[in-house]
């Protein structure tokens, strides 16, 4: 597991699963996580590093979205209060590879948005559905960060079941806290350009795929299941390996799941009009 200090009373982890990520608000020996990485052994090493190596005691857990990959804490954390949007069963049920055994009930839900003191910081859990119904922004603006979740992944977006429009509408909003860092549900944490390359990535899959269908030839699949993440990326990014991976993952989920077909329907009729 990685671990880094982002300021005084925020550390970051990053799991082995998934390089999940978790973020821990500190107020004085009380800890608040956003997100609780993927896996027990992850998130027993969390629990050793920051209850047993800093001594300090995990008094809340916040999912930014009700996913196997980001709650394995709340097993681990028994004690803790622990919190999520309303629609954490349908982000739980709708999953790929759902783990039943690291589902908890959140003791806490809300609808809109809330606020949340933590020593210093104030934390504004605000809903923004995109990756999934449940999906929250975590914006604090006193540490000038915004968890994301799954809104981005990296410098790109995983599409999964979701729908596209819905995901650039969610990086759009987290775009306008205007916070310097963002904080991804995998792989760490981002300058605030990753929210335009995340976009630029969405939007140039898209046309690709769309110029693909228009052809209506009978290679399609196999051309889209071939397109390259570097065709889809802003100008001087260079995806790591994680980004390249669900990028894969994504161009399966395009071809198995007819992802923008509707957008190529659309665009042909607004063209022969």
């Amino acid at each position: 597991m990685r671990f880094e200090t982002l300021d005084t009373d925020v550390l970051m982890f990053v799991g082995n699963d998934h390089e999940s990520v978790a973020t821990a608000f500190l107020d004085g020996d009380d800890a608040l996580l956003v997100d609780s990485l993927g896996s027990i052994e992850d998130a027993r090493e969390l629990q050793r590093v920051l209850c047993l190596d800093l001594g300090k005691t995990v008094r809340v857990v916040a999912a930014t979205h009700f996913m196997s990959d980001h709650i394995a804490g709340l097993s681990v954390f028994p004690q803790a209060l622990t919190l999520a949007h309303r629609n954490y069963r349908h982000s739980f049920l709708s999953q790929n590879r759902p783990v039943d055994a690291l589902y908890r009930e959140p003791r806490l839900v809300f609808d809109h948005a809330m606020r949340l003191r933590w020593g210093r910081h104030e934390l504004r859990f605000v809903h923004n559905p995109g990756k999934t119904m449940d999906h929250l922004s975590v914006d604090v603006p006193s540490a000038d960060l915004v968890c994301a979740g799954d809104n981005i992944v990296g410098r790109i977006v995983y599409l999964s079941k979701a729908d596209p429009a819905m995901i650039r509408a969610a990086i759009q909003r987290i775009r306008r806290f205007g916070r310097s860092t963002v904080i991804g549900g995998h792989i760490g944490r981002f300058p605030a350009a990753a929210l335009d390359h995340a976009i630029a990535y969405l939007d140039r899959l898209r046309e690709l795929v769309i110029d693909i269908r228009a052809d209506a030839s009978p290679d399609a699949d196999d051309r889209i299941a071939a397109l390259a993440i570097e065709a889809c990326l802003a100008p001087g990014v260079e995806p790591v390996a994680f980004e390249r991976e669900w990028h894969r993952r994504n161009l399966e989920a395009i071809v198995a799941q007819r992802i923008f077909a509707l957008d190529t329907a659309v665009a042909a009729r607004e063209g022969g009009a």
